[in-house]
């Protein structure tokens, strides 16, 4: 039991409420215990328990000191399509089978290997739309495809506790998607 409540993941933000990364909960209390870091919020009741004192396991925690941190940069790779996409094809919207990668403009007609012309696409839609662009081939793309922000990739998590919606743009009041 204590294994698995110190390695719950914590939400870490910046000074600015920035989203940093995810980190142990056991990383978190040291950032907490050394005054690196203040408790934003907490685990849901849930306590780690010394000898002859309890404390709240956080569950997001905001840096005392702003830190500088180089933009993260996402790899450009069919498995990050795919993720972006929420694995669903975007000329049908299925969720169902195997999904693969689509030019959007396809290599023959000059696209070429960009987030902007990478989508996820069902092997149904993919051959049927074959070496022509959507437009030829009569289909619609369900939405524009654009680089995806590091914000995204912790959204897509489907374990997201609670209380990091707010600072995941994941609240409606902040205009985010509600999950």
């Amino acid at each position: 039991m204590y294994q698995s409540v110190i390695n719950k993941r914590v939400l870490l933000l910046n000074q600015n409420y920035e989203p940093l990364t995810l980190c142990a909960a056991r990383r978190a209390i040291v950032l907490l215990f050394q005054g690196k870091a203040e408790m934003i919020a907490t685990a849901n009741g849930l306590k780690i328990r010394t000898v002859d004192r309890s404390f709240d396991l956080p569950s997001v925690v905001r840096l005392q000191q702003y830190r500088r941190v180089p933009f993260k940069k996402i790899m450009l790779t069919r498995k990050n399509v795919i993720i972006r996409d929420r694995n669903r094809c975007q000329y049908c919207g299925s969720t169902k089978g195997p999904m693969t990668v689509d030019h959007v403009v396809p290599k023959t007609m000059g696209g070429s290997e960009r987030w902007d012309n990478l989508v996820c696409a069902c092997a149904r839609c993919n051959n049927s739309k074959g070496d022509r662009t959507a437009e030829q081939a009569g289909m619609k793309l369900l939405k524009k495809p654009t680089p995806p922000s590091y914000i995204m990739f912790l959204q897509r998590d489907s374990e997201v506790a609670p209380q990091w919606h707010p600072y995941l743009f994941m609240d409606s009041r902040f205009g985010g998607a509600t999950t």
